[in-house]
């Protein structure tokens, strides 16, 4: 810091004006890159964050390695927090935390002893009981980090220095993955399989420049800490690595286990990525309570060591698959796990990576580790090759060197004279113990001279053939694979894949809603309600005032209602979705966007085997299928294509092989079904030919049992072919006055 500058005595407060929005600018941006670089995006060359690097270092440099004793985490946390990580002590203890945890991390970087927590979601014991040490894959991440590797900076108070990046012999950015949200981007790496990233890069090596689909041959898609199956088709999976983004559907490991007699239960026995289970339990079970999964009976957790989640059918005829679907779609039994391999290249830029991208990085970072150490082993070779070389003018002059000891004031200059030897030559010879004057020792001087020159001779020869460096990373690779290949218990693969099962959709809503009996009542104005039970008597519902009963039918809570509209639209309910029957319902108009110059025109259970008739006031009619009304939304389905003041009126089911209409003028005319088209949406074409008017009722039947009405007094009138004859007649014309008996009304039904 400058010197300290008091303000002048002047009185004035010496403020200097600054543009905020400059000022914001330039701080926001200090702060977005800092959290970039520096907390949440990890290095592609050793997968790791700041945080977790600084860990590793702290260890390595307190002597903890995985062959040494464990030591308290409250001493590494305060080593961390003290040289390297100016950061409160719990987030660091949370991420040493974390590299401990086997269901967390692929290959953990840390051994721990004590609480570290569980797949429950349990928090691990406070720092001050639990103990850590390495694992040998942290080890491998440190190899050669003494041996000038790689590049070290001042850490923040620059009292010591730390590594920019670890030397990495072991693929972590993948083997282990990561997560974080930096300031505008962030990252998401799911872990995979060692063995599987050293064949792809083994295969980079020999082919530079292999495709994203060559290396999914080795790599086919992550292996979770958890196991589970990933239930991707290979091309979403190549084009998640191609591109960098992308996402993995993981479910639940699930089998049954036979009760006998015919009853069985299913048993989970591996969770998705990153779920808790405990939380995953209350899930179900709120579920179960809330009556949405009707398939189940019960959900216990047997879990002890391995997890054991228990799912009790309902009986013994219910399909697991379906159970298991149901429950795929309600819970955390199956979960995305998003990729985004936004990750900082050569511990600089931020970009998102493809996979082959991501592995020639770390070849690149592991061929100048290489590089590195090899020279620094010459710079050391090269210096004991002098030393030795003065040695040997000692032992060959042995006598003359003690001579000029014993009798010179200062000998160090008269033997650099008198045998040419350099200043670290001669001190080696003055540091040199009289045992070591043994006239085996010079025989040891010479072996030690060989090899080093030989070893001097190999590590020239590997500098300078850019083969021979790619041949020694090839190998280093090799020795990773074998050390965590898919035959030992760490590297076997734990997630498989497979195809989600073809399940009928409708099937599985189906499984979601308990099956109840409602009676689904519609009022005038449009208010909705479903009442427990199948009521035969309405007559004493209540409605608002000024309002009152439109239509009531029966219905199960599985079903689909369809609501068609005055203005030729179509809606979906799910009658289990509709408002209980205390008190008046709730409006339609606020489940469903209709138009306010709308009203309902009927509304019934939905069969999609059936067809309707729709018929609008001026006359105009086609056919269409039920299945083709269902609409998904809240804006419905445009069907009848009507306008003011036409309107649709009637939607009639089709049966039979005949139509009758009634016009408002009392005139009926009958004609064959087939001269209707059938469509899924139009204006229709023309029924019935009115002067003034419109259509007043519509029926079809089948001419062989004739048409018939009942009358106001509850009479029933049957009309046979020939009976009917002079109505008979083509489609659009006018008809003739109704038959005798016919209701005032002008409805077929009184």
């Amino acid at each position: 810091m400058g010197q300290i500058v008091n303000p002048p005595g002047d009185g004035g407060d010496h403020i200097l004006p600054v543009d905020l929005k400059a000022a914001l600018e330039e701080r926001y941006l200090a702060y977005a890159l800092s959290t970039i670089m520096h907390r949440a995006l990890p290095d592609v060359r050793d997968g790791l964050k700041p945080v977790h690097r600084r860990i590793i270092h702290a260890m390595s440099e307190m002597g903890i390695r995985p062959n040494s004793a464990f030591k308290k985490c409250a001493r590494i946390v305060g080593d961390v927090i003290g040289k390297f990580h100016p950061h409160g002590d719990q987030s660091v203890y949370d991420a040493l935390v974390r590299l401990a945890q086997d269901f967390s991390q692929r290959y953990p970087l840390v051994d721990g002893q004590g609480n570290f927590g569980n797949i429950d979601g349990d928090n691990a014991a406070a720092y001050r009981y639990t103990e850590a040490r390495m694992t040998d894959v942290a080890a491998l991440l440190l190899e050669g980090i003494e041996q000038d590797a790689v590049d070290f900076r001042p850490t923040y108070n620059e009292e010591d220095d730390e590594p920019v990046v670890l030397p990495g012999a072991f693929p972590n950015l993948l083997a282990n993955g990561t997560s974080g949200i930096a300031v505008g981007m962030a990252t998401s790496i799911p872990p995979h399989n060692a063995h599987e990233l050293c064949d792809a890069a083994l295969h980079l090596i020999k082919h530079p420049d292999a495709t994203v689909e060559k290396l999914v041959e080795f790599v086919p898609g992550p292996d979770l800490p958890t196991g589970g199956i990933i239930i991707d088709s290979c091309e979403s999976i190549i084009e998640a690595y191609k591109t960098g983004r992308g996402g993995f559907r993981v479910r639940a490991k699930w089998e049954t286990e036979d009760l006998g007699r015919g009853g069985y239960q299913i048993i989970v026995t591996e969770i998705p990525f990153q779920v808790q289970k405990s939380r995953l339990i209350e899930k179900i079970a709120e579920l179960l309570i809330a009556r949405k999964l009707p398939l189940l009976e019960d959900v216990r957790d047997e879990s002890a060591e391995d997890v054991r989640i228990v799912l009790v059918p309902k009986s013994r005829t219910v399909d697991a698959t379906l159970l298991m679907e149901s429950l795929f779609r309600l819970t955390e039994l199956e979960n995305r796990f998003p990729l985004n391999m936004n990750v900082l290249s050569m511990g600089r830029v931020p970009k998102v990576m493809a996979l082959n991208e991501v592995l020639t990085e770390w070849l690149a970072h592991r061929k100048d580790v290489l590089v590195r150490r090899s020279r620094f082993r010459l710079a050391a070779i090269d210096r004991r090759l002098e030393i030795l070389g003065g040695l040997l003018v000692a032992y060959l002059n042995i006598d003359e060197v003690i001579r000029i000891i014993r009798e010179e004031d200062d000998p160090k200059p008269v033997m650099m004279a008198r045998w040419s030897l350099s200043d670290v030559q001669v001190e080696a010879i003055l540091n040199m113990r009289l045992r070591a004057l043994r006239k085996l020792e010079e025989f040891e001087i010479r072996t030690e001279h060989d090899n080093l020159s030989k070893e001097k001779a190999d590590i020239e020869a590997l500098l300078a053939s850019d083969d021979k460096q790619w041949q020694t990373v090839a190998w280093e690779i090799q020795e990773v694979k074998k050390k965590y290949a898919k035959a030992t218990e760490l590297g076997r693969r734990r997630t498989q894949f497979a195809e989600a099962p073809e399940a009928d959709v409708d099937a599985i809503q189906q499984a979601m809603i308990e099956k109840e009996p409602v009676t689904v009542v519609v009022s005038q104005k449009g208010w909705i309600r479903a009442l427990k039970g199948h009521m035969s008597d309405t007559s004493s519902l209540t409605f608002k005032e000024g309002d009152g009963p439109k239509l009531a039918f029966p219905a199960q809570t599985t079903d689909k209602l369809l609501l068609v509209t005055t203005g030729g639209k179509a809606y979906t309910l799910g009658a289990d979705k509709l408002p209980g029957g205390r008190g008046h319902g709730e409006p339609v108009r606020i489940m469903v966007d209709m138009e306010n110059d709308q009203d309902i025109l009927t509304a019934f259970v939905h069969d999609p085997s059936r067809k309707l008739i729709l018929a609008s006031t001026a006359g105009n009619g086609f056919v269409v299928a039920e299945s083709e009304m269902i609409a998904n939304t809240r804006k419905g389905k445009q069907i009848m294509n009507v306008a003011m003041p036409d309107e649709a009126k009637l939607a009639v089911p089709v049966s039979g092989d005949h139509v009758a209409v009634v016009g408002e003028n009392r005139k009926m005319l009958v004609f064959p079904l087939a001269q209707l088209p059938e469509m899924t949406r139009g204006k229709g074409v023309r029924l019935q030919r009115y002067k003034d008017g419109g259509i007043s009722d519509i029926k079809c039947f089948a001419m062989a049992e004739g048409l018939s009405w009942e009358d106001s007094a509850g009479r029933s009138f049957t009309r046979n072919k020939e009976e009917l004859l002079e109505w008979m007649g083509d489609r659009a014309t006018a008809g003739r006055a109704v038959p005798k008996g016919f209701p005032r009304s002008g409805k077929f039904a009184g």
